[in-house]
């Protein structure tokens, strides 16, 4: 007797005259089949789309930075002269810097009595200060008005990703313009060091930051202090770390045979007892007319 390979199938075939249609096999065929391509169509959209998740550690994660934050401050003072503005950065680590003019820009407003100062610098990372003052003004003003506008206040990589809501700049549209003129600014900042990573693997270190801030006029014994609008900074040991993922095409191929495979025995199971129990109440019937 010659071997038949058939014998190994599993999935035994019934001749078409042996099986029965009926309408409720059809509504629950239909049914099953449009739950399916539901259930499809959303694990499709989960695969092609990019999430982003979130993690908390404790390190430093750009290690190759020289221990430096670069900053990028963008301010209105429309009451103080342009000549009179200046940037003064001090920290822990004894740097004490006054009137920082690198990579900074003074924009003169309303007709010259107010000015925009633009600057890009770098900070220690330890904790520290920078403030904008009139410090470095080789005359000193009697009454400086430091009214202000805060337009950007930022630390690091800019981050625009869709995904991704932080506080990468808190003080983006600060406005003291009706604070008291003589008044100074303390705006006491906690910044947090922040990891964006893409599906590549490469990295991008920006820092988040949130924000107190107190307004105050300070006396000493020779009498009140020059106003400055201070930005008091230090550093969280915590990192956030977002990391763009992709579902594995393995895990969406398992998915789609589960919904397939259990969908299909679910509405089996439920076909057969309707049916069973269908022809149950019609031998019922028929014994009661008998």
């Amino acid at each position: 007797m010659p071997f038949d390979f058939r014998r190994f199938d599993i999935y035994r075939k019934v001749p078409k005259d042996l099986t029965q249609p009926t309408y409720t096999g059809a509504i629950i065929s239909v049914c099953c089949c449009l739950f399916i391509l539901f259930l499809f169509l959303s694990e499709l959209t989960g695969f092609v789309t990019t999430e982003v998740v979130n993690e908390l550690y404790v390190d430093d994660p750009d290690k190759d930075s020289g221990g430096k934050i670069d900053v990028s401050l963008n301010i209105s003072l429309p009451n103080l002269h342009c000549e009179l503005v200046g940037l003064d950065i001090q920290d822990e680590m004894g740097r004490h810097e006054v009137g920082h003019i690198d990579n900074s820009m003074k924009i003169p407003l309303n007709n010259g009595a107010g000015c925009r100062f633009e600057g890009q610098f770098s900070i220690n990372k330890v904790p520290g200060n920078f403030h904008v003052s009139t410090h470095s003004a080789t005359a000193q003003p009697q009454n400086p008005d430091m009214t202000h506008v805060i337009h950007k206040l930022s630390f690091g990589d800019t981050l625009q990703v869709q995904n991704v809501h932080g506080a990468f700049n808190a003080l983006g549209g600060a406005d003291r313009l009706t604070s008291n003129p003589l008044a100074s600014h303390d705006y006491i900042l906690k910044i947090v060091p922040t990891v964006y990573e893409d599906k590549s693997g490469k990295q991008r270190y920006s820092y988040q930051y949130t924000v107190a801030n107190k307004e105050y006029v300070a006396y000493s014994h020779t009498g009140r202090i020059i106003p400055a609008i201070w930005f008091r900074y230090d550093l969280s040991p915590i990192t956030v770390k977002y990391t763009e993922r992709r579902q594995p095409l393995y895990r969406f191929i398992t998915t789609i045979c589960a919904i397939i495979g259990g969908t299909f025995t679910v509405a089996g199971i439920l076909d057969s007892c309707i049916f069973t129990a269908s022809e149950a109440w019609k031998k019922i019937q028929l014994g009661k007319m008998h």
